[in-house]
């Protein structure tokens, strides 16, 4: 467990926490929707790449500069905020006050436009910035070079706040899809195309796992006749002769899960990929016999089904492949400019 500190005055900035991997979903907002904490309580993250204001237009700075910040191919700007900013759920936010001047937002909360809007209660130092505007994952940001990480010592021993993935359902109750799916499948999309080399891909019929994705990859992957299996693997969940994998990433480091054969794999968030790997039960008592697959008893409350289609958030899909080394490659390029295209005329 760390506590963040004040670089300036050492004053405590943070109750104890645990790093884990920054949720895929982190800079992806929702269009007017009030979304809950991006951390779990008890827990951080660092992100390594620049976030945050400053922005720069894409067109005013050098390809390489560009390059140099983590993006590859265009967008429309590039943060020239510091990397390694660090992520709190405002819970855990200690002694910190208000910078009323930069306290700017869209909506009904503040959103960072300014800056830094959090001081140190102590030195008045800025420190973070506090986000909780409307489509929003509400947060604290620590600014790395404004704050210090200490070891939490003293008082009981620890819990450890991630025992295992929790697997996460895919609807929320009033019917919509859950916004954290529908980033974690945009993002896994993208290391998709890199994973299948822009090669038109297909899917195991029916089921949860082509409702989601198999629209999304038709739509950004070129048709043709021969088409590269996709399917899940992880722990207890053996490759079985696909041809590229969705792996599982480790919730704490965000590395993904490496199976023993050589295949290529695309990362999935893990309550994600644990979901589609083993879906609960959905009946509270044993039937005897069985049902054709696909029925549903009629005798018990039925799991909640979406008001309408999956479809691929395209901001988040173009937003991770820019961010991938591969997109500079001709046959990735060529995906990326066919989308990127797709989504302006949209604007139209």
């Amino acid at each position: 467990m760390d506590v963040f500190v004040c670089a300036g005055c050492e004053a405590p900035l943070s109750a104890p926490v645990f790093r884990v991997a920054l949720p895929v979903h982190a800079h992806h907002s929702s269009w007017h929707e009030l979304l809950p904490p991006l951390m779990e309580q008890g827990t951080y993250a660092v992100d390594p790449l620049p976030s945050g204001p400053p922005y720069r237009r894409r067109q005013e700075i050098e390809e390489d500069e560009a390059a140099a910040r983590g993006v590859y191919a265009p967008e429309y700007s590039v943060s020239f905020g510091a990397a390694g900013r660090i992520a709190l759920a405002p819970g855990d936010s200690r002694g910190t006050v208000l910078i009323p001047e930069r306290c700017d937002g869209y909506c009904v909360g503040l959103d960072g436009r300014d800056g830094p809007n959090l001081a140190c209660e102590r030195c008045a130092s800025a420190v973070g910035t506090r986000v909780d505007d409307c489509g929003m994952w509400q947060a604290v940001w620590l600014e790395p070079g404004a704050v210090r990480r200490v070891a939490s010592v003293g008082g009981p021993a620890p819990v450890d706040p991630v025992p295992g993935v929790r697997p996460r359902p895919p609807v929320e109750p009033g019917g919509g899809w859950d916004g954290r799916w529908v980033a974690a499948v945009a993002v896994a999309l993208a290391h998709l195309v890199v994973a299948a080399e822009g090669d038109p891909v297909t899917f195991p019929a029916g089921g949860l796992l082509a409702e989601t994705f198999a629209r999304g990859a038709d739509a950004v992957l070129p048709m043709g006749p021969v088409r590269k299996s996709v399917g899940l693997a992880g722990p207890g969940v053996p490759v079985s002769g696909h041809d590229i994998a969705l792996v599982p990433r480790d919730p704490v480091t965000g590395e993904p899960w490496r199976p023993s054969a050589d295949v290529p794999v695309a990362p999935l968030s893990a309550e994600v990929w644990a979901y589609l790997a083993e879906p609960p039960e959905t009946a509270p008592l044993p039937a005897s016999g069985t049902l054709p697959p696909g029925v549903l008893r009629d005798d018990y409350p039925l799991p909640p089904h979406p008001a309408y289609t999956f479809e691929m958030d395209r901001r988040i899909f173009l937003h991770t492949l820019a961010r991938h080394p591969a997109v500079r490659r001709p046959r990735i390029r060529a995906v990326y400019d066919r989308v990127l295209a797709g989504r302006n005329q949209l604007w139209l």
